[in-house]
């Protein structure tokens, strides 16, 4: 049930009017007016003013005044966590003694908004998504996990047993649209998501002990990250309602994840994976991966019946494009839910070869969605230590046994990866034999087979590549790759790839070798 934003037409009249803002009208500074289904955004030079639209629907209600200032006041709460440098407060639009709209006036209210610092709407990562490039992602990641570390954690229980009432809505609204939605695979999904629902479930309770389930941002997708001064900023989460702002923290990322798969940046969903496991440092997660097709689903399947409701209210020269973005959704929906097996592959070579380039590359490739959990021996050495990533390390923390912890670190968290369906690709240098043993046997102890692959480079090439290197998590320097030119390597039962060429050329090779296909996910390199 909806409410018409009655009473309202004069408050937007004025908001839109540049006299408001202090610039004259027909100048220059136009205000620009932006509509939603809850909340009309009004942007006048470096502001932004947001209300709230008199509007009740199942799962929000704005239509009386106290309630939109209530949500205000709530957005302003929620957001300045994850926004400060955007959210200003709230305020009044009052109404003044000789019958005049004012802001923040000494009249009575008769409206309220959130007051904003404005940010070049074209820079959010929906207008970008083709261009997020390597560090990009990295930092999405990386803010993904800041955000999740200071999210408040809430019980799990309710929001685990919402998750069945999303699978049942997305049911009827499939059924409701049989043109759109073919009934059998609706049947398929459904039978499905329930099955993975009913699997996954004592994980969530377990999870939600741990503290993994929290009060997150809730509608993570491209649309509601903005690219400011470089730096990607989460903005607008949901305020309306703490449960559909509750999940686990996987949950919360695959919204995102979802989004960039459904554009064909899987490459970009990758590394943010992978970036967001670093940062949290949280062995958990690599189980709670075992959740997340079902979460990756359950995203896009909200989306495709959310985009098929627009059909309703749509001009006709616009459905066609509506109804294929839904039926995108629901096939990604259907991809996501069911995963092929996962694998195990390790990656080795003497430092310079470019182990971790053709790690980065390859991963998207690798099924299921977003690709390949990369586990790097420099990266977890670091960690063991409490150090930075590219924070160099002492010569006594290269010893012997310190590598052997590194190794068995590795091989754990590649069998726990496995273990929970995801794909592991280990990258190290794997010189000895013990060490490729080790992970050997890892991947017997799950019943996988290892794919190996052994990268090999001159030995000016390498050196080249290492005087090349800056802010990485190797301490790899020119003297570490002569001293391995002294290493007696016997690795005839991993697979050799000449890796003297560019990282292009390497991923070919390796591509072939593995036996993918070029296409196997889409990945954009």
């Amino acid at each position: 049930m909806t409410e018409k934003p009655d009473g309202q037409e004069e408050v937007f009249a004025f908001l839109a009017d540049p006299l408001t803002y202090g610039y004259p009208r027909g100048g220059s500074e136009a205000v620009r007016r932006i509509d939603t289904h809850a909340a009309s955004v009004f942007l006048a030079g470096g502001r932004a003013l947001k209300v709230k639209r008199a509007v009740r629907f199942s799962f929000l209600d704005y239509s009386t005044l106290e309630k939109r200032k209530a949500a205000c006041e709530a957005e302003l709460a929620v957001n300045a966590r994850y926004a400060p440098e955007i959210y200003r407060g709230i305020l009044a639009i009052t109404r003044e003694a000789d019958g005049a709209l004012a802001l923040q006036g000494d009249g009575t209210p008769v409206e309220w908004a959130v007051d904003m610092h404005r940010f070049d709407e074209t820079r959010t990562l929906d207008n970008l998504a083709d261009t997020i490039d390597e560090g990009l992602a990295e930092a999405l990641g990386s803010a993904v996990a800041a955000a999740h570390a200071q999210s408040p954690v809430v019980e799990a229980g309710p929001w685990i047993e919402a998750l069945k009432t999303y699978v049942d809505r997305n049911l009827s609204a499939f059924r409701d649209s049989p043109a759109l939605f073919e009934p059998d695979a609706v049947t398929a999904l459904d039978r499905q998501a329930r099955d993975a629902y009913a699997r996954i479930g004592p994980l969530l309770l377990v999870r939600g002990r741990m503290g993994r389930v929290r009060r997150c941002h809730g509608d993570l997708h491209l649309g509601n990250i903005a690219l400011i001064d470089g730096r990607p900023v989460l903005f607008d989460a949901v305020e309306f309602d703490p449960l559909i702002a509750t999940g686990d923290v996987l949950y919360d990322l695959a919204f995102l994840l979802m989004d960039l798969c459904n554009r064909n940046r899987v490459d970009a969903a990758n590394i943010i994976l992978n970036r967001y496991l670093i940062e949290t440092r949280c062995i958990e997660d690599l189980d709670g991966l075992a959740a997340l097709p079902f979460f990756l689903s359950l995203r896009a399947a909200i989306r495709a019946q959310v985009t098929a409701a627009r059909l309703n209210r749509a001009a006709a020269n616009a459905r066609p494009a509506i109804a294929q973005s839904a039926r995108r959704y629901f096939a990604l929906s259907r991809r996501a839910i069911a995963p092929p097996a996962p694998g195990l592959i390790a990656v080795g070579g003497l430092s310079g070869t470019g182990k971790t380039r053709l790690a980065r590359k390859l991963a998207p490739h690798v099924s299921p969605l977003p690709g390949a959990v990369i586990l790097r021996s420099d990266i977890e050495r670091k960690a063991l230590f409490g150090a930075a990533e590219t924070e160099k390390l002492p010569e006594s923390a290269y010893a012997a046994e310190v590598t052997r912890r590194v190794y068995a670190t590795l091989n754990d968290k590649a069998r726990r990866v496995v273990i929970a369906g995801h794909s592991a690709l280990v990258d190290a240098v794997f010189a000895k034999r013990d060490e490729r043993d080790g992970v050997a046997a890892a991947a017997k102890s799950i019943g996988v087979r290892l794919q190996a692959l052994f990268l090999t480079a001159s030995l000016d090439a390498r050196l080249a590549r290492l005087r090349g290197r800056s802010n990485d998590a190797s301490d790899a320097d020119e003297a570490v790759a002569r001293a391995q030119e002294r290493f007696d390597l016997d690795q005839r039962e991993w697979e050799a790839i000449d890796a003297s060429g560019s990282v292009e050329e390497t991923l070919t090779r390796a591509l072939d070798v593995l036996g993918f296909s070029e296409n196997k996910t889409a990945p954009r390199n």
